[in-house]
């Protein structure tokens, strides 16, 4: 079934002045050496911003907003600045100077970006997770409360396209793993690894209400392989190892809709966000993994591929994330 995207209208695009902040912005779209596809996906997002005839600023840092800019509205895709937290503060210096932009509140995006603070999230509303254990930097590293497993995933609490996860099949490598984490400025997440693949839901806002689009799935040649940041960018050959689909087992797809669901409540208002399960399909086991609000939106990932199976484009889909985030902060009438 179709569903109709939303439109910007003409009043919005005449009087409206938009901000788009993001990394590789000003980039000519080529692979980067260590952001990988991002730079690919900062430039794809600009320049459809740019072919719906917005009146549009573009800048590739913080520096703009250290000072109210004249601008009425901010897209922000901004996230991973290089320093602890850096997701927040796009939100924070909108709502310093009062300006309206995409995607939930600082409290919010900090919410779902740290992880142990998601799962619990998700216990309290029924959504079944793994086990885990969350050791923050400078805290007292205490190995007895990790689950009990043959092996673990060590992640940073807050990394996004898998940065900085690592592997471990003792205690011993356990407690390097977390140092490494630490080292690197960062809390780290333990959790007993799950075989499988990732179910990815996107969810984007039509008329106030979160719409769960089509599912997709990682599905993985090897369920035990751990994907990595470098595969994830391209920034390594991944040919073979895993591939993105439309998820088809109906079956789970009910109960993973349902914990979707349960999930984007917690998060409401939020414009976009990817809401990401563990699926084990030789025992039917289901846990939620994340929720990435602000993610990825590019045409060759989760959304994109998503927005194609209810048949829009991608055009059509950043206008219908922008265009409604417009009507909830009151800058333009539904169209």
């Amino acid at each position: 079934m179709k569903h109709k995207p939303s439109r910007i209208t003409d009043e919005a695009r005449d009087k409206l002045r938009i901000l788009f902040i993001a990394k590789h912005a000003l980039g000519g779209g080529e692979l980067h050496k260590e952001d990988g596809n991002h730079a690919l996906y900062h430039h794809e997002v600009r320049s459809i911003l740019e072919s719906l005839g917005l009146n549009l600023v573009v800048t590739n840092n913080y520096d703009m907003l250290l000072e109210k800019p004249d601008v009425d509205f901010v897209f922000p895709l901004l996230n991973r600045a290089g320093f602890f937290n850096s997701e927040m503060l796009l939100p924070l210096l909108c709502e310093r100077h009062g300006i309206r932009y995409l995607g939930a509140s600082p409290i919010l995006r900090g919410l779902s970006d740290d992880k142990h603070l998601t799962k619990l999230e998700g216990r309290a509303h029924g959504v079944p997770t793994c086990d885990w254990a969350i050791f923050r930097r400078g805290a007292p590293v205490d190995l007895s409360g990790v689950p009990d497993a043959d092996r673990w995933v060590i992640k940073p609490n807050a990394s996004s396209a898998s940065w900085g996860v690592q592997d471990a099949h003792d205690i011993a490598g356990i407690e390097t793993a977390i140092a490494n984490v630490h080292a690197d400025g960062h809390d780290a997440l333990v959790e007993p690894f799950m075989p499988g693949s990732d179910v990815e839901i996107p969810v984007v806002t039509l008329g106030g209400e979160p719409h769960v689009m089509p599912p997709m799935l990682f599905k993985q040649a090897d369920p035990s392989h751990l994907r990595t940041y470098y595969e994830k960018r391209d920034l390594v050959p991944r040919a073979h190892k895993y591939e993105l689909v439309g998820f088809e087992d109906q079956k789970a797809w009910a109960r993973i809709r349902e914990m979707t669901l349960a999930m984007a409540e917690i998060f409401r208002p939020f414009d976009y966000g990817r809401f990401e399960f563990r699926y084990d399909e030789a025992s039917g086991e289901i846990n939620l993994l994340e929720v990435n609000l602000n993610c990825n939106l590019w045409s060759k990932k989760v959304y994109g591929q998503s927005a194609l199976l209810i048949g829009w484009t991608q055009e059509e889909l950043i206008e219908t994330i922008l265009a409604e985030s417009l009507v909830r902060n009151g800058l333009m009438e539904k169209a």
